[in-house]
């Protein structure tokens, strides 16, 4: 029963002839108030049997004004029904006078559209149920998805703190402090104590089911770039591209995260002579575009992941997050950078804090 509630397709079948059984059986319980001849349960059968095959088209109608302006769709739901009722009407007043009433013909044409009022009750009666279901099945889409978002975004921070804030990390982060002291460096030493006060801070109390606005997402960034940065020194090279339509956009949190620490493993860690990342962002057109690029050794493209372990995890994680919260409007693209390295590419609606509160 709940695979049948899932399905959309099946259950719209099953409502569907169901409406219309029921429309049969009221209409030959009310004949039989009326005192009908026993041959009426052929004509209610006939009339069902045309508004059920008339109406299977407006289905499809409805699902290319569903995301329409309010008013255009009510403008055309109306127009369809009144369509549809008339041709549903000719049918039934000549199933009435050819079963019935034996063969009976108006003196006027127009006589085959009397009554065509009720019909167009009944069909408003349908629109108005598939409309209503559809609503709620969406609404329950959403929900589900909001509950699939607020899932992901929490393994989302479990992961980020067991990937980004492991002990290694830490390890380097406060033997790079420690060697700062030991050369009275305390300036450099005390600035990057307070840069992983804050990243850690930042790391685990922001919400990241909520999302933050890009600008404050590249603070975050910047603030683990930085530590890395002290450990490196020269051999690591950060460059920012942002557009300045792009600072407000809304991101969600910490989306960011695992892709730098993959440049940062795998094209800088992994090379003597270091290595170079870069962050763009930009809003284009509906969307908002970011970019993390690198000139490492590159990796092994497959099916838009790399092949094997290397990141693979952390960018499942990453299109898993985009998927719950985006559904299908988004896209996560792995490239080779020209002429060498890697580059990841996610494409997100451009969403800011007052178009987010006019969605709510």
């Amino acid at each position: 029963m709940q695979k049948l509630f899932e399905d959309r397709h099946r259950l719209f079948w099953l409502l569907h002839t169901l409406g219309w059984v029921g429309f049969a059986l009221i209409s030959y319980l009310g004949s039989l108030f009326q005192e009908m001849r026993s041959a009426y349960w052929i004509v209610v059968t006939l009339d069902a049997y045309a508004g059920w095959l008339l109406t299977i088209p407006l289905r499809y109608a409805f699902q290319r004004v569903w995301h329409w302006e309010p008013w255009r769709m009510m403008l055309s739901v109306l127009a369809v029904a009144i369509l549809i009722a008339a041709i549903w009407t000719v049918f039934r007043n000549f199933n009435y006078w050819e079963i019935y009433r034996h063969g009976f013909r108006p003196d006027s044409w127009t006589q085959y559209f009397r009554q065509t009022t009720v019909g167009f009750y009944v069909l408003l009666s349908w629109s108005g149920l598939y409309f209503g279901i559809k609503y709620y099945q969406t609404l329950q889409q959403e929900k589900q998805k909001s509950l699939t978002a607020s899932n992901k975004a929490h393994e989302a921070q479990l992961k980020m703190l067991r990937y980004q804030l492991n002990p290694h990390f830490l390890f380097n982060t406060l033997n790079a402090i420690s060697t700062l002291v030991l050369l009275k460096e305390s300036d450099t030493a005390n600035k990057m104590l307070v840069r992983l006060s804050d990243f850690l801070r930042y790391s685990l109390y922001k919400d990241p089911i909520k999302k933050v606005p890009l600008q404050q997402e590249l603070y975050a960034a910047n603030l683990y770039l930085e530590i890395e940065k002290v450990r490196f020194s020269e051999r690591l090279t950060i460059i920012y591209d942002i557009d300045e339509a792009a600072d407000q956009a809304l991101v969600p949190s910490l989306i960011l995260q695992p892709l730098v620490e993959n440049a940062i493993k795998y094209a800088v860690a992994s090379q003597t002579c270091g290595g170079k990342i870069m962050i763009t962002a930009q809003k284009f057109g509906h969307d908002l575009l970011m970019e993390v690029a690198d000139d490492g050794p590159g990796m092994v493209i497959s099916d838009g992941l790399p092949k094997g372990e290397s990141g693979g995890v952390g960018l499942v994680n990453t299109k898993e997050r985009l998927a719950a919260l985006y559904d299908r409007n988004f896209s996560l693209v792995l490239t080779h950078n020209h002429p060498r390295g890697l580059k990841v590419n996610i494409r997100i609606p451009f969403e800011t804090e007052s178009t987010d509160e006019t969605n709510a």
